[in-house]
């Protein structure tokens, strides 16, 4: 595969001593539906078509630091499997889905095993988020990192509707990672490896985290979906419907104080890739920066 074509979906930059790889799984048009007046949404998202779409992306994130080897979101299945055909039917407000060769063959690409992956975190339980934990073979589900300790918030397990759906890809997948024994659930912040930290960010669901990476004077933040668009930084009481607006906010504004002060650099999981980026203080409060190499 040439360069060019391997960096439309693999971006990796160095956090102090840590190696941050993002992997684009691939991107779509969505309406996030913000609760506020169109004409005002629309001068925050002039990207946004007629049907009030907007472009977005699905980012996962690999963290190598130390003897750590960790997956953050890790997002779809393969390309062109039973899942993925499942996924799109399932999700027709996702219009014209594109797929890269995500995550299984990047990991390739940079040399790196499935099976020497020593944690996997997942932000919350949206299929988009997690359904990669699996890969469906003959029938059946297989850890796709069969070492590895899976992490997600217990209210987004033990309070998730879902898992009394046979069906779901909470009821299916995850819960074939829980039945390995492989499944631990985040009650609190949790340091999982020295300097990667996966702490709770609620609002999006009961159980949302992020994921901070500190190596030296270097921060990093993963935010999974604490923000869906640059412009919730600008206004962080904007979100799509069914959020929980008071713990988003809350959750936000811890964010945005901690990344301020620190200067870390940040991803959301649905920025257009590679999305990297940082939050300002302004005289007109907090904005995104992107934060090209």
């Amino acid at each position: 595969m040439s360069d060019e074509a391997v960096s439309a979906y693999i971006s990796r930059r160095r956090i102090g001593e840590a190696e941050i790889t993002l992997v684009s799984e691939g991107s779509c048009l969505w309406a996030p539906r913000l609760s506020v007046p169109e004409p005002e949404w629309r001068r925050a998202l002039p990207e946004a078509d007629a049907q009030g779409r907007i472009p977005i992306g699905f980012a996962v994130a690999h963290i190598r630091l130390g003897d750590a080897s960790v997956i953050v979101d890790p997002g779809f299945d393969d390309p062109g499997s039973a899942w993925q055909a499942r996924f799109d039917a399932a999700f027709p407000s996702l219009a014209g889905l594109v797929r890269t060769p995500g995550l299984r063959a990047a990991l390739a690409h940079i040399g790196v095993a499935p099976d020497r992956i020593t944690h996997v975190l997942i932000t919350h339980a949206h299929a988009d988020h997690f359904a990669g934990v699996t890969a469906e073979r003959d029938g059946r589900q297989h850890a796709r990192f069969p070492r590895a300790r899976h992490l997600v918030g217990r209210a987004d397990w033990e309070r998730n509707p879902k898992r009394a759906e046979p069906a779901s890809d909470l009821a299916v997948r995850l819960a074939a990672i829980e039945r390995l024994g492989l499944l631990d659930l985040l009650d609190g912040e949790r340091e999982v490896a020295p300097g990667i930290t996966a702490i709770p960010a609620p609002g999006e669901t009961p159980g949302h985290m992020i994921v901070r990476v500190r190596s030296g004077a270097a921060s990093f933040y993963y935010l999974g979906d604490l923000f869906h668009h640059a412009c919730e930084v600008e206004h962080p009481d904007w979100a799509p419907p069914g959020r929980d607006g008071a713990a988003l906010r809350a959750s936000r504004d811890a964010l945005v104080a901690d990344a301020t002060a620190s200067g870390a650099l940040l991803v959301y999981s649905h920025g257009r890739f590679p999305g990297w980026g940082r939050i300002r203080r302004t005289a007109a409060g907090p904005r995104w920066e992107a934060a090209p190499a």
